[in-house]
């Protein structure tokens, strides 16, 4: 029999060459394999091996029932078991079988060597053991390194599976005071008002004491616990002292520590003499903190994430604007009292299909057509309230949807466009009778100079006037929705019918006008005398702020199943503090001279115009270099 020879059973070559080859053999130690567990027991009968190193999931004999064979017909032979299984109930298993360690593949070398050194030491602690008559290890042993084991698993599935934190810190104390024999046990922790340390859980105290315990860090035990984060053991026959009418003979204290600072101690005492404590009732202890420790974080955190939770649940059913959240499959995760409100929804729909709780197809395809940025829909409910829905995507929860009540708004917005359209028509008149008035002072005789100026500078205002006039009467039917004349309208022929229309007067400004349109343009279904107002509205406006010699395309292409249009430049570009608001109404920006004629409406029509069609408008623009106006357009169906 060699002193260093080590036998290996696994059916996986490939780990039994490996774990020969790179690990044990160059550490100096003889190896032997095999695949399956009868020939284990056969090799270990001839050659009685030092140590075996068995698999656990093997043909004939597993590693359990190998081990408790070795384990029953030659007990000094010590076993390490290896699983890809690395489970609780599994190394507890192994331990009753009578296993000295188990790892858990993929087993790292430094690993496998710690674990083959307390093998040996273990060997030679048995045949030790045997030569003065002793067994190799007592029963009793190893029932309480099972027991530790088993408190240790079932611990963890405690914390893992309650958030009572009460019923898991009593069961830490209860398990430490059990498995170590102790006395006594408790459960300190750090009080943040007043720094002291208070009696959290305990085992074996007097109710009324453990109730009114509190502790000064300062000049205690606990204390120097606290503020080192090292544990403590005292075995002293002369008592310690703890606090006023409690003494110990003998004590372990260990830090429970959360992200690196100390919230509390866990102990275990016992108060009469000849009681001691074991470096491995420490390491129980430590155990044990560590787990109460992890539920003191995990209750900490359930906690305030349930208060944040109720607390946004108080906000989002009080605010007046309707909420509705749903996960990327569309299921509602939240739905507040005004949407369900808002559409006469009754019941609980969290967890269900949106489809379940809506019919409405407006907040249906704003879900459908979700993309990466935020997209908005007006839509009026069955009781004539007018919500603006702006529909946001959250990356990791879904998409949310806000309804925000623009009824009053709207209200306001449709009797201000009826006073506009109201003064504009009466404005028609007087103006037709100003114009008149000057064609007859032309008329009446010859003007000098200053009077022909001044009927000029009359004209200028009146014209002025009259498109400002209008436009605001253009504005007001569009936005009223007045114009419904709809049909299948070429996008090739309109852009060329304005770029022909203003080329004369590109031309006469110097400026190049160029069309550049892809063949074969799919149709738009809309009014073709406002689409044409609004490639006209935008080539004018280019022409307009572009220099001399300067150049303005119009460019159109098709891309799944959208009609891109764009209006290019190279003028003198728009701020970037102006552009958000480039299309309200009678906005001009800043850098536009003060003397160029305009009245600050013609981008709102345009805008008005797209939106009618259900179109998106944007423009890209850079000081110095030009601007690009884009419109996008749904091409007709078929």
């Amino acid at each position: 029999m060699s002193e260093n020879l080590i036998l290996i059973v696994d059916d996986n070559e490939d780990f039994r060459l490996s774990l020969e080859e790179s690990i044990l053999a160059p550490a100096g130690y003889e190896v032997k394999s095999v695949a399956d567990g009868l020939s284990a027991l056969t090799l270990v009968q001839e050659f009685e091996p030092s140590l075996v190193i068995t698999d656990h999931q093997m043909p004939n004999l597993t590693g359990i029932e190998l081990i408790k064979r070795l384990h029953r017909q030659h007990p000094q032979v010590p076993v390490i078991l290896i699983s890809s299984e690395g489970s609780e109930a599994l190394a507890i298993e192994a331990m009753r079988a009578g296993a000295t360690d188990m790892l858990q593949k993929p087993v790292e070398p430094d690993e496998m060597l710690d674990a083959v050194k307390r093998a040996f030491d273990e060997r030679a602690r048995r045949l030790g053991n045997e030569s003065i008559g002793a067994k190799p290890d007592s029963t009793e042993n190893i029932e309480h390194r099972i027991h530790e084991l088993e408190a240790l698993s079932m611990i963890g599935r405690k914390v893992t599976a309650t958030l009572e934190l009460d019923e898991v810190l009593t069961t830490v104390v209860e398990a430490a005071v059990r498995l170590t024999g102790a006395e006594e046990g408790s459960l300190l922790l750090l009080e943040d008002e007043s720094g002291e340390l208070y009696m959290r859980a305990s085992k074996n105290f007097d109710e009324d004491f453990a109730t009114a315990f509190r502790l000064e860090t300062r000049d205690s035990l606990a204390g120097k616990v606290v503020s080192t984060g090292e544990p403590v053991i005292i075995d002293e026959t002369t008592p310690q002292k703890i606090k006023t009418s409690y003494l110990v003979h003998s004590l372990i204290y260990v830090p429970l520590q959360v992200r690196g600072r100390v919230i509390g101690v866990l102990g275990v005492d016992n108060r009469k003499a000849g009681s001691v404590f074991s470096e491995n009732d420490m390491a129980v202890i430590v155990a044990m903190a560590d787990y109460a420790a992890i539920a003191i974080e995990n209750a900490s955190l359930f906690t305030h994430s349930e208060m944040e939770r109720v607390q946004l649940e108080t906000i989002l059913s009080q605010i007046k604007n309707g909420v509705i959240v749903v996960d990327p499959d569309n299921r509602i995760r939240l739905i507040n009292h005004t949407a369900q409100e808002a559409f006469g929804i009754e019941g609980d729909f969290v967890g269900r299909s949106i489809v379940e709780a809506f019919d409405e197809p407006k907040i249906l395809k704003m879900l459908r057509d979700a993309g990466k940025v935020p997209h908005q829909e007006d839509i009026e409910t069955s009781d004539g309230r007018i919500f603006n829905l702006q529909c946001t995507p959250i990356e990791g929860v879904g998409q949310a949807i806000v309804l925000h009540d623009i009824t009053h708004l709207k209200n306001l917005d449709r009797i201000k466009s009826e006073f506009v359209t109201t003064v504009s028509h009466d404005l028609r008149s007087p103006l037709t009778a100003i114009l008149g008035y000057v064609e007859l002072i032309e008329r009446a005789g010859e003007l000098n100079e200053q009077q022909n100026e001044f009927t000029q500078r009359v004209r200028l205002s009146v014209n002025q006037i009259t498109d400002l006039v209008t436009d605001l009467l253009d504005l007001g039917r569009i936005e009223a929705g007045l114009d419904i004349a709809r049909e299948n309208t070429s996008i090739d022929m309109l852009a060329r019918y304005a770029v022909e229309s203003l080329r004369g007067v590109a031309e006469s400004q110097g400026i190049k006008l160029d069309i550049e349109l892809t063949k074969g343009l799919p149709l738009v279904n809309g009014d073709p005398v406002r689409l044409r107002q609004m490639i006209g509205n935008l080539l004018d406006n280019a022409i307009k702020y572009t220099p001399e010699g300067g150049t303005v395309s119009v460019k159109a292409d098709a891309e799944g199943g959208q009609i891109i249009l764009r209006v290019v430049d190279n003028g003198p570009g728009i701020p970037p503090a102006d552009q958000p608001y480039l299309f309200d109404k009678f906005f001009r920006a800043s850098n536009i001279p003060d003397d160029m004629p305009g009245t600050g409406l013609g981008l709102s029509i345009v805008k008005s115009i797209v939106d009618n069609h259900g179109g998106r408008i944007w423009v890209d623009s850079k000081l110095g270099e030009g601007s690009t106006f884009t419109v996008v357009l749904l091409a007709a169906e078929d």
